[in-house]
């Protein structure tokens, strides 16, 4: 599958690696050309199974040019996911949208988005129509998804979105990569998501955990 990483710092470089393990081919786009083509450079060294990788600017990518690939993940922080959204335009028509980022204020202490809304939400009012919005990642670390794994445990993924051939999409990619992909069901999960994600940062400094933990469901 082609896939489009829009944003070259470490959440892009942590999924990134994670695509690229599952054989997947990759676009990393970014308004440093230079972080774009290390990175691209990088994930070319931990490719498997043929994949490809290149390294483009946010600026040759939109606003309306034709993105790469069925999938696009912003991975940039809050609110900057909503500017890209509008930047890039009709680029995104069609695409599967994969939202990973936590909406943190600007004291780092809650999120940032109204109540009854989640940044997932707020993308999905803000893609062109057709576009398909998804939830996955925000509840991972960019250091474990590079390593794909936890104390010998894969990690979980938790993904929301309301289409269902979407969050199939981003399981795919997900269980390729070496994950587990658990469906939490419709977009508005996104809330909760961002709010389990808002917790899992809170708790790494208590715990002295480096942000190398992860969550995980077991049974």
């Amino acid at each position: 599958m082609q896939v489009t990483v829009i944003g070259a710092g470490n959440m892009g470089r942590g999924v990134g690696h994670r695509l690229v393990a599952g054989g997947h081919d990759v676009t990393i786009v970014d308004r440093d050309p230079e972080e774009a083509g290390r990175l691209a450079e990088e994930l070319r060294g931990a490719a498997q199974g043929g994949a490809t990788q290149g390294g483009a600017t946010v600026e040759a990518a939109g606003p309306g040019a034709e993105l790469s690939g069925e999938v696009v993940i912003l991975a940039v922080y809050y609110p900057g996911t909503l500017e890209l959204a509008r930047e890039l335009g009709d680029g995104l028509a069609g695409k599967v949208v994969v939202d990973i980022a936590n909406p943190l204020n600007q004291t780092f202490d809650g999120l940032a988005t109204a109540p009854g809304t989640s940044a997932a939400e707020e993308v999905a009012t803000t893609v062109p129509t057709g576009t398909r919005v998804v939830k996955a990642f925000n509840t991972t670390f960019s250091g474990t998804l590079v390593e794909g794994q936890v104390a010998g445990q894969p990690l979980d993924v938790f993904i929301a979105g309301d289409d269902e051939g979407a969050k199939e999409t981003v399981a795919q990619l997900t269980r390729d990569g070496g994950l587990r992909a658990i469906d939490v069901g419709p977009l508005e999960r996104a809330r909760h998501l961002e709010s389990l994600g808002f917790l899992h940062m809170m708790v790494q400094q208590p715990l002295s955990l480096g942000f190398q933990s992860a969550l995980k469901v077991v049974s």
